[in-house]
């Protein structure tokens, strides 16, 4: 159905990954004149959304492609449906790009989809209501999966897990952010040097923060293996953890392991580190918690134990005088959120990436709009994260650096944790430049941004 400013229908049998419908819809709202742009698979979370706000949606099914978009005129409306277009049209060139041996008929299940490509890696990105039926038809076809959904049931992820150690592959999530596997990154991804360090990760931009500052060292990677953030938990039982340590000590490109995640079990970190004790290769942990290293602390004696010097981790700073209205953290990456806030030991803090913010709506590293209105309203010393690669904004800068200014201008310390690579599509060094410019005092360490910014909040008390 269209009015001369709404434009709702509904594709029947379409379907894109859930991070390229993010991305089109970010594009469309960012249009002039666009308030509302909902492209998404038509789930009973995303017809709800849409028609809470006001659209008329006819009848669908998960398995539809649903387009809700709302501009201020027709002219304006016409102009965001040529965009649409044009965006689709990209998704199919690269489709076909990408998508190794060419067939008349597309397969129609992962495990057909298996044999015609003889891959060993699938990559399930849909709602997460859905991705246990895919992922399980993967496992029995015996390749590994990389679940990106979230919100997947804590039962299914356990049964998932339990039959790829029976089958011999590994699952990587639910929930998992970034994987790199053999050079190709997936889900959000940065661009890294190929090297010597293999990375096992609970953590999504846990383990862009670490592969980042290996790769500002000029240390690469060889793999970096995500496993989901529960994966370590009391329920789970690290059952995907232990089968990538493995699988990486029995890599000869990985001369050494690096082991992410936030707090875990008590339990399950015993189990961890009796399995660590048997491997050959060297492994360095980082359990964050009360007295355990940071990130960047994990990188650095990664780097020694190889034998290689630890650089001055960039920073662009400006001076910024102590303020007493205290410290306020808006993360879109749930690790560094909890490494922050760890290692500031005050303030108040969100985590923009938490289910609680991202059902039915773009991740905040492809949207920044609820982190934009958050930063309107904050004083004092503002702590944020901007996380660069494949899939994330293509400039988050341009976004971010007008209400960095704003706030700077009304009073507030602005500190940026950038998380990126000179080699990502935004370019690492010009994103810094940007926000520099806007009045931030800009690190690649997370832990120095958060240490910077707490001491400007210690000083004035």
């Amino acid at each position: 159905m269209t009015t001369n400013t709404d434009q709702v229908e509904v594709r029947a049998g379409v379907y894109h990954d859930s991070v390229s419908l993010m991305r089109v819809s970010q594009a469309l709202g960012s249009l002039p004149g666009v308030g509302v742009a909902i492209v998404a698979m038509a789930t009973e979370l995303n017809v709800g959304l849409a028609r809470d706000v006001g659209f008329d949606v006819p009848a669908a099914g998960p398995t539809d492609l649903l387009v809700a978009i709302r501009a201020d005129s027709a002219q304006e409306l016409a102009a965001a449906g040529a965009e649409l277009e044009r965006q689709f049209t990209e998704l199919g060139r690269a489709a076909r790009s990408g998508g190794g041996a060419a067939t008349e008929h597309a397969p129609r299940t992962t495990r057909a989809a298996a044999k015609v490509f003889d891959a060993t890696l699938a990559l399930v990105s849909t709602p997460g209501d859905h991705a246990f039926a895919e992922a399980m038809d993967a496992v029995e076809a015996g390749l590994s999966v990389m679940i990106f959904s979230d919100n997947v049931p804590l039962e299914q992820e356990i049964a998932l897990k339990e039959r790829a150690a029976e089958r011999g592959v590994l699952v990587m999530g639910p929930d998992c952010g970034t994987a790199v596997v053999g050079g190709a990154g997936l889900g959000f991804a940065n661009v890294l040097q190929p090297g010597p360090v293999g990375v096992v990760a609970a953590s999504g931009t846990g383990a862009q923060q670490v592969t980042c500052l290996l790769d500002h060292a000029g240390a690469g990677v060889s793999h970096v293996l995500g496993v989901g953030g529960r994966d370590l938990s009391a329920a789970v039982g690290g059952r995907s953890t232990l089968v990538a340590l493995r699988a990486l000590d029995a890599d000869p490109a990985t001369e050494l392991i690096v082991l992410i995640s936030k707090p875990p079990a008590p339990e399950v970190a015993e189990v961890v580190r009796r399995a660590v004790d048997e491997l050959s290769t060297p492994v360095v942990t980082a359990l964050l918690g009360p007295g355990q290293d940071d990130l960047t602390t994990a990188v650095e004696k990664a780097l020694h134990a190889l034998g290689r010097p630890v650089p001055r981790w960039p920073s662009w700073t400006v001076p910024q005088e102590p303020r007493t209205a205290g410290l306020c953290g808006l993360y879109s990456g749930g690790t560094l959120c909890a490494e922050a806030k760890l290692i500031a030991g005050t303030g108040e803090f969100t985590d923009f990436g938490d289910d609680e913010y991202t059902r039915g709506r773009p991740h905040p590293m492809i949207d920044p709009a609820m982190r934009l209105e958050a930063l309107s309203r904050a004083s004092g010393v503002v702590l944020l994260d901007v996380v660069l690669g494949h899939a994330a904004d293509p400039d988050p800068a341009a976004r971010l650096a007008p209400a960095v200014r704003e706030a700077v201008e009304r009073g507030a310390a602005v500190v940026a944790a950038l998380v990126g690579t000179d080699a990502d599509p935004q370019g690492m060094r010009g994103q810094a430049e940007a926000l520099h410019q806007a009045g931030a005092s800009v690190f690649v360490s997370n832990a120095a941004a958060a240490r910077h910014a707490a001491s400007l909040v210690r000083r004035a008390s």
